[in-house]
């Protein structure tokens, strides 16, 4: 189950608050704008401070005009920080779009300068451009719920451990061929310890058994 696009319902004459945000690890830059011809409202704030964000937020809306319960349409691109920026906005009231960033459309002729500044500018003007009906500007992703997206790690956790339990267990069984030991199985290797013998009926030595039982 994915969750909606859209979460809030608002008059289509109402005015909005657009906002666009420009993650990384240290910093967030937010840029604002009512729509088309208004030079947006720029900010920084550290990553992660919800709190300042919707002061910021509260800020705009006085700046440019508008009632505290005005309607806020956002967007960002996907990141490896996950959703839970899309969720939080959502528990706000604020409809939030999160982007696929290989699907925004570039214009490959012109080289620009790189800087926050102008990314932020650059998904305003095309958040404008989605929420007026050009769909075609960008992908937007479909977040899944919690539940889904808490299964999906799960089955990729379970996917990363058959290797390292696969490798684990191909490294035990050749520290104790050295030594002459044939290892079936590596499970359950310490109750097995203490019934396993070399060759000429001695014990596994001190060092590789505390070697084994590190692992």
């Amino acid at each position: 189950m994915t969750t909606a696009p859209h979460n809030a319902h608002y008059n289509a004459h109402e005015p909005v608050l657009f906002m666009a945000f420009e993650l990384s690890e240290k910093t967030w830059k937010l840029g604002f704008t009512l729509g088309h011809g208004q030079p947006p409202r720029e900010c920084t704030i550290a990553a992660r401070d919800t709190q300042h964000l919707l002061n910021e937020v509260a800020h705009a809306k006085a700046r440019l005009g508008l009632g505290a319960t005005a309607p806020v349409v956002s967007c960002d691109e996907a990141r490896r920080e996950g959703f839970w920026l899309h969720r939080f906005l959502q528990a706000q009231g604020i409809t939030h779009h999160v982007v696929d960033s290989s699907s925004i459309e570039v214009n490959r002729r012109k080289c620009r300068a790189k800087s926050d500044a102008l990314d932020v500018r650059k998904l305003l003007t095309m958040l404008l451009r989605y929420h007026y009906g050009e769909r075609h500007v960008w992908r937007v992703v479909n977040v899944p719920s919690v539940e889904a997206e808490e299964q999906r790690h799960l089955h990729c956790d379970l996917e990363t451990r058959k290797p390292e339990r696969a490798r684990t267990s191909n490294r035990l069984k050749g520290w104790l061929s050295s030594p002459g030991i044939r290892l079936a199985s590596g499970h359950k290797l310490p109750e097995q310890l203490d019934a396993l013998r070399l060759r000429y009926g001695a014990p596994v030595p001190r060092g590789l058994r505390g070697r084994l039982l590190r692992v």
